[in-house]
């Protein structure tokens, strides 16, 4: 969607109607925190001013989302280096999931048009959300998954909203191309982030960031990369921002895949993201696995207009990455941990230096794939593989973070014993 205010003015643009007053907006936003309406209580339809995409804001479908904490991350950011690390939690959403604040604009969107049936392509998080805003609405949905390709937990967050749930025997990128065939033949209406009006309301965390930060700038912002259109929307956010004189400058955005599913990082080393060749994306990080992303060329041209970089992560390294958050007391779902591991190799490589504001976006709650966490707490999730390419260090601090549960008799003794054990533990792990 190109505005007055997307990028420089232009008579195909529109250019010649009056932006609005930055000022006025950010006065104007800030009220809308204290309204008691539930459009002025959700983080998207808060920022509505920039994003008209609906006649009728009576009617917007809205679970309040958005509005998610920035925390302060000071042990990641020792861990990677640097002096000032925040994560943006979009886990925090009401479905668990980033995925939140692009579907309530296209479900409002579908439902002032008039469709009674939505659906989707999904490793998980979209098909939860989309489920959720459909019920919302009073819609049906329809998700396509590739079987055995998603984690439980957010296959039951669609089956508990209603949605029709059909899984097919091929990959994400098998299930898309099924769903694009059968909109053209049925009036359902395409919610996957081809979607236009998806990236309008995924473009309000970058609002809600630089207003959580009282309108500072952060020198870098970090996104996993699955599909694509995260870093795209966050992209257009920034310059929307700049362009109306809300903010001076635009942050480095880059992106972090995981090794197993990097069809964006082989097209930036082999070309500087000319072309792209799909992959056969096979990662334990199911909400980043994905081959052939869809949004690739707009995150192509948001890495070149601020300068961010894009890497990969193991699936050790997204392990550890994922436990150091979850030491934090924050927690996230695997894919988002590819930010912290993708941070460390940035800062390793000279490319974030220490005094450096960092922002990863953690886009899914840790609860969407609790068997993840249990597997890796048991010591069960790594093949031998995957664990020998890990450094000493990296061993060593795996061995720490597990907490596996501990099975005792229901004895007193035997219990204080363990405590006294595990509290030597602690002690003699401080003095080292």
């Amino acid at each position: 969607m190109v505005y007055p205010w997307s990028a420089t003015p232009s008579a195909s643009s529109g250019g010649s109607a009056l932006p609005p007053n930055p000022n006025a907006l950010r006065w104007l936003w800030q009220e809308r925190r204290t309204s008691t309406l539930s459009i002025d209580q959700s983080g998207v339809w808060r920022f509505r001013d920039l994003f008209p995409i609906v006649k009728d804001f009576e009617r917007v479908v809205t679970l309040r989302e958005g509005n998610t904490p920035l925390y302060e991350m000071p042990r990641c950011g020792a861990i990677a280096g640097i002096d000032w690390l925040l994560a943006k939690h979009q886990g925090m959403n009401p479905t668990g999931s980033f995925k939140d604040t692009g579907m309530t604009a296209a479900i409002s969107v579908a439902a002032e048009r008039g469709f009674e049936w939505v659906a989707c392509a999904s490793t998980g998080n979209t098909s939860a959300a989309m489920a959720a805003y459909a019920a919302r609405a009073g819609l049906r949905s329809i998700v396509f998954i590739p079987e055995g390709k998603i984690a439980w937990g957010k296959l039951s967050q669609s089956m508990d909203y209603g949605a029709l749930t059909i899984q097919l025997k091929t990959d994400f990128d098998g299930c898309v191309k099924v769903l694009t065939e059968l909109v053209k033949k049925f009036p359902i209406y395409l919610l996957n982030s081809v979607n236009p009006y998806r990236l309008e309301g995924q473009k309000t965390p970058a609002f809600e960031m630089v207003e959580q930060l009282e309108w500072q700038v952060p020198e870098h912002v970090i996104v996993p990369g699955g599909n694509l259109a995260n870093g795209a929307a966050l992209g257009k956010g920034f310059a929307e921002m700049k362009q109306l004189g809300l903010i001076s400058r635009v942050p480095k955005i880059s992106v972090i895949q995981a090794a197993g599913a990097n069809p964006l990082y082989r097209a930036m080393q082999a070309n500087g993201g000319d072309s792209l060749e799909p992959v056969v994306a096979e990662t334990r990080a199911s909400a980043i696995r994905i081959g052939n992303p869809a949004s690739w060329k707009k995150t192509v041209e948001v890495l070149r207009t601020t300068g961010g970089w894009v890497e990969q992560a193991t699936e050790q390294e997204i392990a550890l990455s994922k436990a150091q958050i979850g030491a934090e007391g924050i927690g996230c779902e695997p894919a988002s941990a590819v930010t912290l591991a993708g941070l460390k190799k940035l800062v390793a490589q000279g490319k974030i230096t220490r005094e450096e504001r960092v922002v990863i976006v953690l886009t899914g709650h840790t609860l969407k794939d609790s068997e993840y966490t249990i597997k890796y707490h048991r010591g069960e999730l790594l093949t031998a593989e995957e664990t020998s390419g890990a450094t000493a260090a990296e061993r060593e601090e795996h061995a720490g973070l597990r907490k596996p549960p501990v099975v005792l008799d229901a004895d007193l003794d035997v219990v204080l014993r363990e405590l006294e054990a595990q509290m030597a533990g602690s002690r003699v792990a401080e003095t080292v």
